[in-house]
Formats: structure tokens, C-alpha cells, sequence
């Protein structure tokens, strides 16, 4: 009876330490916006069409270090479209094996020198055009620096482009987020967070469209209609600031969870640089292969893209941003 009693408690114990861990993990502030998407307003309808603008401009055609004309293309398109803008670009060029590469960086200064990052590398993986991974989100934060260029917050807002996202350069030392970070860690420069968009164009409405890795299928839905913002554990406040601060203007769904990084596909992205060096940071996805048919593939083109959410998605995190970054 004793042994069965102490079995019986342990079970317990164990029960209680699994329900307070899943809780640290998936319990996020607000709730995720539900039921039928309101029209596009006249604004959103813009940034629709500037989006399927960007994504067609730099990925229509495979841009890696395999095909350095096409990602000098790219490269020079972001410069430009920044410059359009007014802003001050800051390319920052690198030797890496295989030739010269350059992360490209843009920002609207705030009062203070603390700064946001929001980031998205701009290769694609060899094989493929890469129009969702990541020609989306280097769209996105295209959008995002025209909508934020005014300034007007306490935060610096720096947008910064990387190179050399995909394998093999996938956390190697000329990855461009790694280089990137060196960088800012040399300089001792104050980031409050990092925001990697990372393959954040695909949505589905069709029950069984989402998948996960064990064991996160068991606490989210199935319906791969929302966004992700996905954070190890270390990052769980600057995520529940972020993802409340979403829901709070966003008409748009969203789930989010703070993992830690031996579950396959959470630290995927240039974010993974950041919590190497200590620094917050969270990766904002549509779950990439977990949802998108397209994942890696020739097929990964510019017409796979939901640019109307898309452009939904881009108004949320543009107001998500302004909360963070707090008036000046």
C-alpha cells in the first residue's frame, strides 16, 4: 500500500510539473483574434499590392551564393526601395567562402538608442526561388520600414536584411545574422528585442492544414490560418510583450509559444543568432514546412503568396511595433 501510495504521488507530482510547464510555455496574453477576416481597408489594400510588388522583384528567380547575380539583384532592390523611402542605408559588407555578401541595415531613429530589431534574410535556398521563404519576409519588413519611417518613438526601429540564411551557411561563420551580431556585440549597441520574419506568406482555412513537431500538436489548432511567434524560453517576456501588444490591434489570428530549442523548428531563422548572444528575440512564421506544401521547392513562387493576409498580418505588426517601440 505504501509503495502504491508513493507511485501514486510521484504520478501526481509528475502530472502537476507537465501542466505548470505546458502553462509557461503556451499561455500568452490576449486572445488570438477569431471568426471571418473584415475587408481590406484602402491602406491594407496598398500594402497588398506593394507586397506582391517586393516579393515578385526579389523572388522570382533562386538568389544565393550559387547565383550571385541574381542575389546582387535582390540586394540591390532592398537598397533602393530603403533609399526610395528616405532612408539612410547602411550596407555592411563581409567576405564570405564563395565571395562578397553584405547584410543590409535602415532606421528610424527614436529618442533613445535602445533599439528593435526586425529582420529577414533575403537568400533563398538552393533550388528554389524562394517567393515564401523568405522573398515574404523580406517584404514585410520592406512595408514595415515605409509604414514606421516617420519615427516619432522612444525606441530606435532598426530593419536590417541578412545574407546567407540558408544552408550551408545555416549557423555557420558566415551566416549573415551571426556576422550581424558580432557586429552589434562589438559596439555594445542596447537591443531591447529582435523580431526575425521568417516565411510568413501561406494560410490555410482547411482543417488538417497544420502540422506540428511532438508535442506542440497537442496544445494548437489544426487549421493553418494564423500566424506563429515562436520564442525559446529565455525570450518568453519579450515574446508575451510582442504577441499581446498584437492581439491588442491586430484583426488578425495568432498563436504563440516559448519552447525550449531542441523542439525541431524553433530556432530556424537568424533569431537563433540573437539568443546565442544573449539577446531576446523571437521569430515571427506562417511554420514554414509544418503548413507550406511548397517548403524548399521550385515550386515556392511568387503566385503562392496570400498577399491580402499578408497585408493584414504587416498592419498588425506595424501597430505592434509603434506599442513597443512607445511614443517619443
Amino acid at each position: 500500500m505504501a509503495v502504491r501510495a508513493s507511485a501514486l504521488a510521484a504520478a501526481a507530482g509528475l502530472l502537476v510539473a507537465t501542466l505548470g510547464a505546458g502553462t509557461y510555455m503556451f499561455s500568452m496574453p490576449g486572445t488570438s483574434y477569431s471568426g471571418p477576416l473584415p475587408p481590406l481597408t484602402p491602406q491594407e489594400a496598398e500594402i497588398a499590392g506593394n507586397l506582391r510588388r517586393h516579393v515578385i522583384a526579389v523572388a522570382s528567380r533562386e538568389h544565393n551564393m550559387l547565383h550571385p547575380a541574381a542575389l546582387e539583384a535582390a540586394a540591390r532592390y532592398i537598397e533602393e526601395t530603403l533609399a526610395s523611402f528616405g532612408y539612410d542605408v547602411k550596407p555592411q559588407p563581409y567576405e564570405a567562402e564563395g565571395g562578397r555578401v553584405r547584410n543590409i541595415e535602415a532606421s528610424a531613429q527614436g529618442t533613445r538608442n535602445e533599439a528593435i530589431i526586425v529582420g529577414a534574410h533575403y537568400d533563398s535556398v538552393v533550388g528554389s526561388p524562394g517567393a515564401n521563404d523568405n522573398g515574404s519576409g523580406v517584404a514585410a519588413a520592406l512595408e514595415l520600414a515605409r509604414l514606421m519611417r516617420d519615427g516619432g518613438h522612444r525606441r530606435t526601429l532598426r530593419f536590417v536584411w541578412f545574407v546567407n540564411e540558408e544552408p550551408p551557411y545555416y549557423f555557420g561563420d558566415d551566416m549573415g545574422s551571426r556576422r550581424y551580431v558580432k557586429l552589434i556585440k562589438a559596439r555594445g549597441d542596447a537591443i531591447a528585442g529582435m523580431f526575425s520574419l521568417e516565411t510568413i506568406g501561406y494560410y490555410s482555412d482547411e482543417r488538417g492544414s497544420q502540422r506540428y513537431p511532438p508535442p506542440l500538436g497537442h496544445f494548437y489548432p489544426n487549421t493553418g490560418n494564423f500566424i506563429g511567434f515562436v520564442a525559446n524560453v529565455a525570450s518568453r517576456a519579450w515574446l508575451r510583450a510582442a504577441i499581446g501588444a498584437f492581439r491588442r490591434h491586430a484583426r488578425f489570428p495568432s498563436e504563440g509559444v516559448a519552447a525550449p530549442a531542441l523542439i525541431p523548428g524553433i530556432d530556424w531563422s537568424d533569431h537563433r543568432s540573437f539568443w546565442e548572444a544573449g539577446f531576446p528575440a523571437l521569430m515571427i512564421t506562417d511554420t514554414a514546412l509544418f503548413r507550406y506544401p511548397h517548403y524548399h521547392e521550385g515550386s515556392d513562387t511568387p503566385d503562392k503568396i496570400d498577399y491580402d493576409r499578408l497585408a493584414r498580418l504587416v498592419t498588425g505588426l506595424r501597430d505592434m511595433l509603434a506599442e513597443l517601440a512607445g511614443p517619443s
